[in-house]
């Protein structure tokens, strides 16, 4: 019996000293690219450029210290956010870049990232909400045909593509590509070599190390992974997961492969959890403690940015390295109600409504370090130049397509536009639109702030169509009709709804929302999944009272596209 004891106590010593290696290990190579950024060391420069795209998660467009709305004359206007925030590594991204006034992303979180992925607007790719982990999430009315699913190991992505070009592929990060328990909850299914934090969960159940990231507590099932050599520490998640991101870029640089960072932060989302780096009552502008939480996070992020760009100057490798920063998403901020102008001030509406608050966010595109060199000559980026046509989260695969010299597979429908030309033509600041530009964004589903609507922008008009109109009153302002058109160059803040006072835009819209997507099939899904009577707005003389000749009263064929 002695004996047993005596080998079951060794075998016990030999694997807690294994794990205490494996962890040090880890934190020891996390250390030597510390090491590396303090000693200014110099790695070898691919000949292709690097590319890092930081997706923010519930980042609206206000919630930063960089100005992104211009007055008529295109001169940035600070409002109260923009005071109230601090992002000084934004800011310099945006003087040494360029940022977008206008620049769009799907309403809820997975949609923009599959989006982003696969450069197709939400319709085409049919995930059209976010996918709840466990249980498809389509809503009483929402389409049965919907991507619950997401990607999965044969779905086209930025990241295979970015591999096949012979590209280390890292992601550090939220990933919400699908649901648990399918290939689409693991990045490295979806062509990525490296995955760090990347799972089917939309949220952390803790920003916090001594929490494990929420590995612990009330929401085991929204735990980090990939994180165990932080477990019990005092770190935040921003920081332990910018030291992954920077031990990952150190490594393709030692090996002089190229990269394709992405960086989808979980921050800023819930839960509102400050980073002691960042003190709460640095923020008195705010009164809740929510929204000082917030208001932290914000910095975290931030800060985490500047950490990247640092580690790229000192690999030196900044020269050579693309810079993308985004949200996926309108803010969530703790401020105000869905639909008021509050937590996006002065844009109307958050994440989940179908105003301009819901879907804008921040959209900054510069080198980590401009420099006349070759690469950056062929691909330039003016200093501190603001883009007033508009681009959306789909963009972003052509433009780096073009970065690159990697054309995309021509059997690939894509939605987006390579944004080089707005880039480097100095009529981008003007504030006329692309005229046959469109913006098409469904959520078929409920419930959520505003429930089953689609949002179609043509040049300056904005249509926001109402699949189930709700009875007027307090608990739904703006759904209580069927359409709602603005015009945003009079109008950008969405207080006066034109839809009565203009019949024949408003007619030719919604013929134009209702026409299939270019590349698609000649017919469309109903909400419900039904089919329904469709006709042709042009061959009618009214809109039928608002209901489009539907005997049903529900929409004319327009949810889904396959």
């Amino acid at each position: 019996m002695y004996a047993y004891r005596r080998f079951f106590l060794c075998l016990a010593c030999i694997v807690l000293t294994m794990a205490s290696y494996c962890t040090a290990t880890h934190l020891n190579s996390v250390l030597a690219a510390d090491r590396d950024e303090a000693t200014g060391g110099k790695s070898k420069v691919s000949k292709q450029p690097n590319v890092m795209i930081m997706l923010i998660d519930d980042m609206g467009l206000m919630d930063t210290s960089v100005p992104f709305l211009v007055d008529k004359a295109g001169k940035p206007v600070r409002y109260p956010l923009n005071d109230a925030y601090s992002t000084p590594n934004m800011e310099r991204l945006a003087e040494q870049g360029a940022r977008f006034t206008e620049f769009y992303a799907m309403s809820v979180c997975s949609p923009s990232r599959i989006s982003l992925m696969t450069g197709q607007n939400s319709a085409r790719h049919r995930t059209t909400t976010w996918i709840n982990p466990d249980t498809n999430n389509k809503g009483p009315n929402g389409p049965p045909e919907w991507n619950w699913q997401g990607l999965d190991k044969n779905s086209f992505t930025m990241a295979r593509w970015f591999r096949d070009a012979g590209y280390r592929t890292i992601h550090v990060g939220k990933g919400h590509f699908g649901p648990r328990n399918t290939p689409g909850e693991d990045p490295t299914n979806l062509g990525f070599d490296i995955n760090v934090g990347g799972s089917s969960i939309g949220q952390p159940g803790s920003y916090y190390g001594t929490k494990n990231f929420g590995n612990i507590g009330p929401k085991p099932t929204h735990g980090v992974p990939s994180l165990e050599a932080y477990h019990g520490k005092e770190i935040f998640l921003n920081e332990a997961l910018t030291l992954e991101a920077k031990r990952y870029v150190t490594e393709s640089v030692q090996d002089s492969k190229p990269f394709f960072l992405y960086f989808p932060q979980y921050a800023v989302h819930a839960p509102f959890q400050p980073d002691p780096s960042f003190p709460t009552d640095s923020h008195p502008e705010f009164k809740n403690k929510n929204a000082q939480a917030y208001a932290s996070l914000i910095q975290s992020m931030d800060d985490s940015l500047g950490k990247m760009l640092a580690h790229f100057e000192s690999l030196g490798v900044a020269e050579n390295t693309l810079v993308i920063f985004l949200g996926d998403n309108g803010s969530d901020a703790p401020l105000g109600g869905p639909h008021e102008v509050a937590s996006s001030a002065p844009l109307r509406g958050k994440k989940g409504s179908h105003y301009e608050g819901g879907v804008r966010v921040p959209f900054l595109i510069s080198w980590a370090k401009p420099a006349p060199n070759d690469i950056q000559n062929e691909f330039k980026i003016p200093a501190g130049s603001i883009v007033r046509q508009w681009g959306a989260i789909y963009d972003v695969l052509p433009t780096v397509a073009e970065l690159i010299h990697r054309e995309i597979p021509a059997t690939r429908r894509i939605d987006g536009r390579s944004l080089r030309s707005l880039l480097s033509d100095s009529n981008s600041n003007s504030n006329s639109h692309t005229g046959d530009r469109e913006f098409l964004m469904h959520f078929p589903h409920a419930p959520h702030r505003s429930d089953y609507f689609t949002i179609f922008r043509k040049g300056d008009w904005k249509l926001i169509y109402h699949y189930f109109p709700a009875a007027p009153g307090p608990a739904a302002p703006g759904q209580a009709s069927r359409y709602q058109l603005f015009s945003l160059s009079e109008d950008p803040f969405e207080q006066r709804d034109l839809a009565e006072s203009n019949p024949a835009v408003l007619k030719e819209l919604v013929a134009q929302m209702t026409s299939p997507l270019p590349g698609g099939p000649t017919g469309r899904t109903c909400a419900s999944g039904t089919a329904i009577e469709q006709r042709k707005l042009s061959n009618r003389s009214s809109l039928d009272n608002g209901q489009m000749g539907n005997t049903n009263r529900r929409i004319v064929a327009i949810c889904i596209f396959p």
